[in-house]
């Protein structure tokens, strides 16, 4: 089963609007909001407490933005409430009341309109590519189509809280070692434009010649005090430039990514993050009931790596033709063995989702073990390189006392 490709409709503007009103303790207030129309402004701020004196309307509001966490709990809520036994449409809307800083209320509150209106769910969650990509809808679609909305809601928030956590587990395993490093590189820049050149104003009274050591340092200092500034500036823009770079050229993003997966220590834990999910995916929407030609058309960017979203696509080109899915990936030269033969074993036993979804289990495992070895073996290198830093810097900078307390 296909999720329709159907031509988005045309979405109506929200509108901001300056309003001034008077709260339930009957003080003055003002500030800024955004709904469909005044009524509707009007309407959530009564909801608020707020009595409108006056709304003004400031122009269309730039298009609603909302987190991946904030999707994720948005998926989480419908599920329950749909469990619970209420209507689709009312779920809707009872979210969309729901106070957020984000605009996911905006985005559900046209989901929920567009509901109202008769389109399908699945097309409405897909008129907002950017919240909800194409293997969500594929789910919804199926969850609609099977009369099991609930459950494949429920599995889809599973799935995307597994992925938040190692994404958290990830970035905090990234976090302190990046961070203690730039902080001794602050430390060390600091050393260099305040400290170093008093202790040069005492190297220049020795009269004597200074240390290879010592001289190295006092060019770094002086080489630091003057192109510091320009250094950061030209570091600044060649990041900007490079993610603009990745973002535009797609050439440019499949070099990045095939280069990251080279890495020594990265490039392994890159592999195997990008495998289980292309696993998981995988075997959700089979799972779920999707036939295994179809499950393809939502599988393009399941991964967050171009080498693997372009296999996929071969992948898929392949399985047209009749090849297996097996023979298909170990073409692609991506997939690691481990991963293609239990998926061979699979097609002949006719357990190709749960094979799968047991391959993004044990995947997702190799991935939080190899984290905690990363951060473990981080923790030692970044101790040896803060004390190569700093212990080089003064070694260099007592030296030439030292030799001199010698001649003394």
């Amino acid at each position: 089963m296909q999720l329709p490709q159907t031509p988005q409709a045309s979405q109506p503007s929200d509108t901001r609007f300056n309003w001034r009103g008077i709260d339930a303790t009957g003080a003055n207030k003002r500030g800024k909001t955004i709904g469909m129309d005044a009524t509707t402004a009007r309407a959530a701020l009564k909801r608020n407490g707020v009595t409108v004196l006056e709304l003004t309307g400031m122009g269309p509001a730039p298009p609603p933005k909302a987190k991946a966490a904030d999707v994720t709990l948005f998926t989480r809520q419908l599920a329950g409430l749909l469990r619970a036994g209420l209507p689709l449409a009312p779920c809707l809307d009872l979210i969309a009341q729901t106070p957020s800083r984000g605009g996911l209320p905006r985005i559900v509150g046209a989901v929920a309109r567009d509901i109202t209106q008769g389109v399908a769910f699945s097309e409405a969650l897909g008129r907002h590519p950017a919240c909800f990509n194409a293997l969500y809808c594929q789910l919804v679609s199926v969850g609609e189509l099977a009369g099991a909305l609930p459950t494949v809601l429920a599995r889809l928030a599973e799935d995307r809280e597994r992925a938040g956590a190692q994404r958290a587990k990830l970035r905090a395993a990234l976090t302190y070692p990046v961070a203690v490093l730039l902080l001794s590189l602050v430390i060390t820049a600091g050393l260099l434009i305040g400290v170093v050149p008093t202790f040069k104003t005492i190297f220049d009274g020795f009269g004597a010649k200074l240390p290879a050591p010592t001289l190295f340092v006092l060019a770094l200092s002086d080489g630091v005090a003057r192109w510091s500034v320009p250094f950061a500036l030209f570091c600044a823009v060649s990041v900007i430039a490079f993610k603009r770079l990745l973002r535009r050229v797609p050439s440019a993003r499949s070099a990045f990514d095939r280069a990251m997966l080279r890495l020594p220590l990265a490039g392994s834990l890159l592999r195997a993050l990008a495998v289980a999910r292309w696993s998981r995916a995988l075997g959700t929407l089979l799972a779920a009931g999707t036939p295994l030609s179809d499950a393809f058309d939502s599988l393009s960017k399941a991964t967050g790596n171009r080498i693997f979203d372009t296999a996929t696509v071969e992948i898929a080109g392949r399985l047209r033709r009749g090849e297996r899915l097996a023979a298909a990936m170990r073409a692609a030269g991506c997939f690691p063995p481990d991963v293609v033969q239990p998926i061979a074993v699979a097609e002949e036993s006719g357990s190709l989702d749960a094979m799968l979804l047991d391959l993004a289990t044990l995947g997702d495992r190799q991935v939080d073990e190899q984290t905690s070895a990363f951060a473990s073996l981080c923790e030692p290198v970044v101790i040896v390189v803060l004390g190569a830093l700093v212990g080089g810097l003064v070694v260099a900078m007592y030296l030439p006392i030292v030799q001199l307390g010698n001649v003394v």
